[in-house]
């Protein structure tokens, strides 16, 4: 297993256990405060998680159609096709709690399978504009993970914006 290997895996692990202690946190809250638009990018907080939401299963499901030979995408539910980057995936809190479980399993599943050979192929694909993109699959996984982390970023802004501390956001917090 190489260097590269072990931090996707801890990629995975930081996006699974945060995710679970950030929607943990929210469930405190109330449909009208994860609804509020706070002027966010995305919104609101329930805006911006599905927006993260969307956007992973928009790359799973651009890494599905490059290599196809990925078992861990078989069956997932993926976006290969979506009208906006700011499409609604589920209304409902619980509803967007539960993909996004399902998603981190397919996630980290997924991590397990890249290999250093494949992480060095290229991958081509069509951006949200239509424009055709050609790069190394390792620098699309890179991305995912970093998208990841700049919009909860944005989540706990507006957490503390509405009063709610949500402690350590920190990886080496979470991947220890």
């Amino acid at each position: 297993m190489s260097t590269h290997q072990d931090q996707l895996r801890g990629f995975a692990r930081y996006n699974r256990e945060f995710n679970r202690r950030l929607f943990e946190q929210l469930s405190g809250l109330t449909d009208d405060e994860r609804k509020k638009d706070m002027g966010a990018f995305f919104g609101s907080i329930h805006g911006t998680l599905n927006h993260i939401l969307l956007a992973d299963r928009i790359w799973l499901g651009r890494f599905a159609a490059a290599f196809p030979a990925l078992s861990s995408l078989e069956g997932a539910d993926l976006v290969h096709e979506f009208s906006s980057l700011r499409q609604q995936l589920y209304a409902g809190f619980e509803a967007l709690h539960a993909g996004r479980r399902a998603t981190d399993r397919v996630i980290s599943d997924w991590v397990e399978e890249l290999s250093d050979d494949l992480l060095g192929e290229t991958m081509r694909y069509r951006n949200s504009r239509g424009d055709r993109r050609e790069h190394a699959a390792w620098i699309a996984v890179a991305h995912m993970f970093n998208h990841q982390t700049h919009h909860r970023g944005q989540v706990t802004a507006l957490m503390h914006q509405l009063g709610h501390d949500p402690g350590a956001t920190d990886y080496l917090v979470y991947v220890q």
